[in-house]
């Protein structure tokens, strides 16, 4: 049997072994329910356009060769203050009038890679009331307290506002399979909630289209396109790109698809939540349907709002999870002064292992002992494990399948299906491990996913899967997956009792001689920086995590004094290092470290005084965190909400009085919602993360603000024209 290409193929080339690479983006075609103009800059001149284009337009002859001003009508006079703009990543709306009769039109313009404006055509539509519906339905969408009200809510808006027939918000898992969370449709339609469909619906492409261009309509599975003419740009010489044209030809495999569903028009709306494609709003309509330029500007609007208290509600999970560890800490290292030992901190409740992460069962392997909580397997096997979890990356490790990624393990899949695990020191065999039960569960996918075609008679004929009736499948051998809060917090549990290990360990290196040598390796090969002294001061041990903070050439510190001349800060503290051998008192505070480079590097210091018996101090152990990474997290945040309002002003001096109070009212309602989502991310993640993420909140208010002020401005010339 011959083998079937696998190569890149042509826009309507595909069949279903490379859709995954068929070029979306360079359709070559339209939907003929708009018209696409290509001018050449400048001079402004069309150069390639639909078919359809002239018909369209209600203007005779051809459209090739004729300067923008000689279209009759005002669409030179209403897109030329844009011809100044970017218009590389968002498309502009006008209202204009072409034709001896003034005919009303909406148009888009944006700029495409490789040179030119692209101007698209439609219909004019309705004025949409902004302040209304945008207000209340950023209100409620600020009101839902978990992510599933959040979907119920967003689907009852989108199905308000547009009108279509079943409205879907529909999120995707970590192998891009996709799930309906919620589901708003009318009553005689068969529920389509709780649905799974496989990764290889979207493929890959589309997927980075949706990134790129958040709102796609459909009018009508049954349209036929009006190609563009000549074929190629003549800017560049190659197939025009589209990636922002919303009248840009759908795939036929996707067309195909959408039929076999009984779908006749369809609106598709990006949910991008820190900078990812998170899901989808998808609409689905049982007979030809299309909704104009200010409704879908609404829908793009709503749906930044959406992703962005998506953030806000994923972060604020992750928040609670670090106060349950935060309270395991304190509890460690009280355990530690009372009882000597902080193993019984984390097994006198079994809830506070397991709730953060829901495991049904934990166990700690350290130093060849084996303690557990919960439902877990033997002592024997889980010291397999530990030997199992050796052998793979360093850090976390997470499966939900952890008889089918270790087949010596099967036997365990009753209590152990899943697994998480953290190392909590860099000796081999110590972990913290957690476990999870099988679920026998019932998967419905909206179809077979493992039949995703069925080929015709004809070989040519593309046809997608045909049967969307509910497909069950009865899913063995694995537990509840590991979602990104437990892994973060799986992490925060994993570090802390990693600084409770090396402060502890560190502890026992000054009562214990015969394991002195052991002890200072660990601490020498810890990633903390930490310093041990006798009572009087006097250094004993620094490891290479503290030298490597010092400056080339920088003599080392033999005692609490040479310490404290490296050092500055508050006054306070610096007293308070100079009295702590005098005092004998623990102490925590901030201080500044002259480091390499010439960059003063913050610490944060906690110094803890170690008693034999409590009226005879051994030492201190001084361990140090930077907060580089934390300052700048906090000097992210201030910079978000210090400027988040005055840099969003794109349309500010184009609007009139009135255009431009809307304008403020609705954008406060939006940046309010930002401004929200910035305190939860600021509180419920790493701070390594938390710039990257206030910079994709920012960017989406950046993004919401110059849709806004488009969308008003367009609304404004609109009741002008």
């Amino acid at each position: 049997m011959p083998t079937r290409s696998v190569s890149t193929p042509a826009f309507g080339q595909a069949d279903l072994l490379n859709c995954e690479r068929e070029q979306l983006h360079l359709a070559g075609s339209i939907q003929p329910h708009g018209a696409l103009l290509l001018l050449s800059e400048p001079g402004y001149t069309v150069v390639q356009c639909s078919q359809n284009a002239a018909a369209f337009m209600g203007i005779a002859g051809s459209l090739i060769g004729r300067q923008i001003d000689d279209i009759p009508g005002d669409l030179a006079e209403r897109i030329q203050p844009h011809f100044s703009d970017s218009l590389h990543e968002i498309c502009r709306g006008v209202r204009c009038h072409i034709g001896p009769g003034g005919r009303p039109f909406d148009c888009l313009i944006h700029r495409p890679l490789g040179g030119g404006l692209i101007i698209e055509l439609e219909g004019a539509g309705p004025s949409v009331e902004l302040s209304t519906t945008l207000e209340k339905s950023v209100q409620a969408i600020m009101a839902a307290a978990g992510l599933r009200a959040l979907s119920d809510e967003t689907a009852r808006i989108f199905r308000t506002l547009t009108g279509y027939d079943r409205v879907m918000v529909y999120r995707f898992d970590d192998e891009g399979h996709g799930e309906v969370l919620s589901e708003a449709k009318e009553a005689a339609l068969e529920p389509l909630l709780g649905n799974r469909y496989p990764a290889s619906d979207i493929p890959q492409i589309a997927r980075r289209l949706y990134e790129r261009n958040r709102i796609r309509v459909l009018y009508d599975v049954k349209y036929r396109p009006a190609p563009l003419i000549p074929a190629l740009s003549p800017i560049t010489g190659e197939q025009l790109e589209m990636s922002l044209c919303f009248l840009r030809s759908i795939s036929p495999i996707h067309v195909q698809y959408l039929k076999n569903m009984g779908v006749r028009g369809t609106l598709v709306v990006s949910l991008m939540v820190n900078g990812k494609l998170w899901g989808l709003v998808s609409c689905h309509h049982y007979a030809p349907r299309f909704i104009h330029f200010e409704e879908r500007a609404v829908c793009e609007l709503l749906a930044e709002a959406v992703a962005t208290r998506i953030a806000a509600l994923e972060s604020f999970a992750q928040a609670r999870a670090e106060f349950s560890v935060r309270r395991l800490e304190q509890r460690m290292i009280q355990s530690i002064s009372r009882e000597g030992d902080w193993r019984s901190a984390l097994f006198d409740n079994s809830t506070a292992l397991l709730e953060p992460v829901g495991a049904t069962g934990a166990a700690l392997l350290f130093e060849g002992e084996v303690r557990t909580v919960g439902d877990v397997p033997s002592t024997a096997a889980l010291r397999d494990i530990g030997r199992w979890l050796d052998r793979q990356q360093p850090g976390l490790t997470a499966t939900a399948a952890f008889g089918r990624d270790a087949p010596d393990f099967a036997s365990l899949t009753s209590i152990a299906s899943g697994l998480l695990a953290v190392p909590i020191s860099t000796m081999p065999g110590e972990y913290l491990v957690w476990l999870r039960p099988e679920r026998v569960r019932t998967v419905t996918w909206g179809g077979n996913p493992n039949e995703p075609h069925l080929m015709g008679d004809d070989p040519l004929t593309l046809s997608p899967r045909r049967s969307f009736a509910q497909w069950h499948q009865l899913v063995e051998g694995t537990s509840d997956p590991w979602g990104p809060a437990d892994h973060a917090a799986g992490r925060l549990i994993g570090d802390t009792v990693t600084d409770v290990v090396l402060q502890f360990r560190s502890v026992r290196s000054l009562i214990a001689e015969d394991q002195l040598n052991q002890v200072r390796r660990q601490i020498q090969q810890s990633a903390n920086p930490v310093i041990i002294t006798d009572p009087d001061g006097i250094i004993l041990q620094m490891n290479s995590a503290f030298d490597a903070l010092l400056p080339p050439h920088t003599r080392r510190p033999s005692s609490m004094g040479d310490l404290r001349t490296l050092l500055a800060g508050p006054d306070d503290a610096i007293e308070a290092l100079r009295n702590l051998v005098k005092s004998g008192r623990g102490w925590r505070g901030e201080v500044m470290l002259d480091g390499r480079g010439g960059q003063p590097t913050p610490l944060l210091v906690r110094a803890d005084p170690v008693f034999a018996q409590r009226d005879r101090s051994l030492g201190f152990v001084l361990m140090f965190t930077d907060l580089t990474e934390r300052q700048a997290a906090e000097a992210a945040r201030r910079r978000f909400q210090e400027g988040v309002i005055e840099q969003h002003r794109p349309m500010s001096g184009r609007l009139d009085s009135k255009a431009d109070l809307v304008f403020r009212n609705l954008l406060g309602v939006m940046v309010e919602n930002a401004q929200l989502a910035a305190l939860e991310i600021a509180d419920g993640v790493d701070p390594a993360e938390m710039p990257h993420m206030l910079e994709a909140v920012r960017a989406s208010v950046t993004r919401t603000a110059e849709m806004l002020g488009c969308l008003i401005w367009h609304s404004s010339k609109g009741e002008d024209g």
